[in-house]
Order: structure tokens, then sequence, then C-alpha cells
């Protein structure tokens, strides 16, 4: 009980600091945000291009630090391309989408690998890159979060009928002449810039999460597209709140914090639908 006070007055506490307040609103941006994209990234299985996008970005990263501009300027116009040009290769041979995926990703790494040894002088954290620091975002990337989340949810939701169907039946969603190309490619540019704004926070080893598990666990509760819909952006909200006040009580990592209240949600979800049955 006395640690529990304890760590209450220290959350309390934290709480009347500007970064903290910063950190809370951009976990509970992000997690409206991975919900809304993950529910149709893990329909239209694009958890593995997200997860390659995100590792990717380290060579956005240290290209920023090369030209000493702020990342964040640079990974925005570097995650674009790369995702574009990913599903353009995608789209133009006839490999399996996850070898093309295999491929980018290596070939994306090893870029980095190789331009980070350029960077004599960088004194930057490299946990912070592999993990991320929710706690060091910023005014700037609150905004741009919260317009990626704007521009995702008029777009989503002002063609939800159409989105649905390209998701369930492309073949039939292209018959009755939805642009289901151009759609696609509008959702890669919303996929790869919302893993470029959330880097920052959570890295780039668990951006994945953010976009996969929540909408993972909704998917276990509900098979109603709105219901899943609903709840995965819930609970993406929700595990980020409660990540975040776990990360302040105890002091831990706060990107990696609320991916495992993610991940002991999914077991616990799972488990409880295992029991029913």
């Amino acid at each position: 009980m006395l640690f529990l006070a304890t760590a209450s007055n220290d959350l309390f506490s934290l709480l009347q600091f500007p970064f903290m307040q910063r950190a809370i609103a951009g976990g509970i941006l992000m997690g409206l945000l991975g919900g809304l994209l993950g529910s149709f990234v893990t329909l239209r299985q694009l958890s593995f291009f997200s997860h390659a996008v995100g590792h990717a970005a380290l060579v956005g990263i240290v290209m920023g630090e090369l030209l000493q501009l702020d990342p964040t300027w640079v990974l925005l116009p570097f995650t674009l391309l790369f995702g574009l040009i990913v599903l353009y290769f995608i789209d133009q041979t006839n490999l399996a989408s996850d070898s093309i995926l295999s491929i980018v990703l290596s070939g994306a790494l090893a870029i980095g690998v190789i331009m980070s040894s350029w960077l004599k002088n960088y004194r930057g954290n490299l946990m912070g890159v592999l993990f991320g620091d929710i706690l060091a975002i910023n005014y700037l990337d609150l905004i741009l979060i919260f317009l990626l989340l704007v521009g995702s949810s008029i777009f989503l939701f002002s063609t939800l009928r159409q989105q649905i169907l390209l998701t369930l039946n492309p073949a039939v969603a292209q018959v009755q002449g939805i642009p289901a190309l151009l759609y696609r490619y509008l959702f890669v540019v919303l996929l790869s810039l919302a893993v470029a704004v959330s880097i920052k926070a959570v890295g780039i080893l668990l951006v994945n999460a953010f976009l996969v598990i929540p909408a993972s666990t909704a998917k276990l509760l509900s098979h109603n597209f709105i219901r899943f819909l609903s709840l995965s952006i819930i609970l993406g909200a929700s595990s980020s709140i409660m990540g975040m006040v776990i990360s302040a009580m105890l002091q831990w990592a706060s990107g990696p914090s609320i991916v495992l209240v993610q991940f002991l949600l999914f077991i616990g979800i799972f488990g409880l639908s295992k029991l029913k049955f």
C-alpha cells in the first residue's frame, strides 16, 4: 500500500510537467491512429509491410544526422518514398510480397548500418532510436500526429463502404468501379507517414506493435467490422494511457511499457476466448 501511495504521488507530480502532458497526449493520439490504421493493416495482411517500413526508417534517421537536419523532416519523405517504391515492386513483379519485403528490409538495414558508421561524432541514444522515447516528443510531433489522424479519419470514414469492400473482396470492388489501385496507394501513404511520426515515441523495433496488437486483440472480440474498428481504436488509446501510467509509476521505458500492456491485453483476451469454448 505504501508503494502504491508513493507511486501515485510520483505520478501526480509528473503530470504537472509539460513533457509528461505532451507524452500522454502523444500516446493517446498514436493509440487512436494505430488502432484506426491497424484495423485495415491486419485484415489486408500488411503487418510485414509496416514492419519493413519501420526498420527501413533507420536509413532516414542516419540521413538526417548526416545532413544535420531534424530527423522528422527526413523521415517523413523517406518513409513515404520507401513505402511507395516497395508497393510498386510488389505490383510489378510476380514474386510473393513477403519475398519483396524481406529483400528491401534486408537491403535497407544494411544501408542504414553502413551509413551509421559514417557518423564519427554521433552521440545520439541508440536505445532511443531502437525503442523510442515518448517523453521526448514536442509540440510539432503532436501537431503532425494530430493532422495525420484527422487526414486518415476523413479518408477512411468518407470511403468506409469502399474500404470495407476492398478489404474483404478486392475483386468485387474492382468490378463495381472502385479505384482500388488509387485507394491502395493512398492507404500506403497514410501508413508510411504513421510509421514515420511514431518512430520518435516507440522506436523502429516497436512501431509495428502499435498497428498490429490492438487491432489483432479487437479481432478476437468481434467479427463485425464496425465493432472491430471501434474496439481497435479504443484498445489503441486505452493501452497507451495504461502504458504511460505504468511507465511513470514504475519508472520503466515508456514505449516498451505501452507495448507490454498491449501484449498482456492480447494474451489475456486470447486466454478468455479459449476458456469460453
